[in-house]
């Protein structure tokens, strides 16, 4: 298979089914930025955190793949089987939020995101995931999109903001409590 088909030269691509739509379709949107968290997701994976978390990340990863293809297709017969996303891996990411959160103090601020780059990663992490939330809210609109793939992507982001305070407490970095001036 040829990396370039040269079918999207004047800006259309083909979906999961066949259709062809604009390249700047929500859909396309959709499952782009999938592929963007799930990129974000493997530096994160890369870089210097315990192995469970690069285990689980690996396994979000592959969630996010059939999300990503789940959104990609438009069809409601399609002649592939397309792959399913389980209701259990929503209930993974609240047994792995509830692990890490354990070992946390209890949240009673707002955070300013940084102190350390695997920390920082993992916000920019959740902020892509939260546009992916976003863009697919605004496909659900148009086109719907099942509900356990909504609450994994919300899930996810509480997934992923929680650990980013646990790669910062296994790092002994300070969390950046945001103050902000009420004068």
């Amino acid at each position: 298979m040829k990396i370039y088909t040269k079918t999207g030269d004047r800006g259309t691509t083909a979906l999961i089914g066949g259709k062809r739509v604009a390249k700047d379709h929500v859909r396309i949107e959709a499952y782009g930025t999938a592929d963007e968290l799930i990129s974000f997701l493997a530096l994160l994976r890369d870089s210097d955190i315990a192995p469970v978390h690069k285990s689980f990340i690996l396994s979000v990863q592959e969630d996010l793949m059939v999300i990503s293809s789940i959104l990609a297709a438009d069809c409601g017969d399609c002649t592939e089987k397309l792959p399913k996303l389980a209701t259990s891996e929503e209930r993974k990411l609240e047994t792995e939020i509830d692990r890490l959160e354990q070992e946390l103090e209890p949240l009673k601020a707002f955070i300013i995101p940084g102190g350390d780059i695997c920390v920082s990663v993992c916000h920019v992490a959740r902020t892509v995931c939260r546009r992916l939330e976003r863009v697919v809210l605004s496909l659900h609109a148009s086109s719907k999109v099942p509900g356990e793939v909504l609450r994994y992507i919300n899930r996810l982001s509480d997934y992923l903001f929680t650990l980013a305070r646990s790669v910062a407490a296994e790092k002994q970095v300070d969390e950046i409590i945001w103050k902000p001036k009420l004068d």
